[in-house]
């Protein structure tokens, strides 16, 4: 089974920061080898931060709001998906293009089927 690991764009707005200062890498990575059903986002930054995700809560986000635990994901407008993180430190909200996030997904599910060599 592969590892897929994807750079996108988001805007990150964190309720430490007072304005959005654009487009920032973050890194999106699924390793099937380690845990099947989640995917990891790290986001930039000074103390920069790593959140786990439910494959399928992101997946279901893309269509229609869905939440679980710390993590909420919902659609905004056609073309783009908020997923917020909530901890003990604050709240980070990142907005994604949709289209990043279902090829990610998309790519995920492909390294999951893959057959494992002998």
């Amino acid at each position: 089974m592969s590892v897929v690991e994807q750079h996108a764009r988001a805007h990150i707005v964190t309720d430490a920061l007072e304005e959005d200062d654009g487009a920032v890498p973050v890194v999106l990575r699924y390793d099937p080898g380690r845990d099947p059903r989640r995917v990891l986002m790290r986001l930039p930054g000074t103390g920069a931060r790593e959140w786990t995700v439910e494959r399928e809560l992101l997946e279901r986000g893309l269509r229609t709001p869905a939440g679980l635990g710390e993590v909420r994901v919902w659609p905004c407008g056609r073309v783009q998906t908020v997923v917020e993180f909530h901890s003990a430190h604050g709240v980070s909200v990142v907005q994604f293009d949709t289209k990043t996030l279902a090829r990610f997904l998309r790519r995920t599910y492909v390294a999951a089927a893959e057959p494992v060599p002998h």
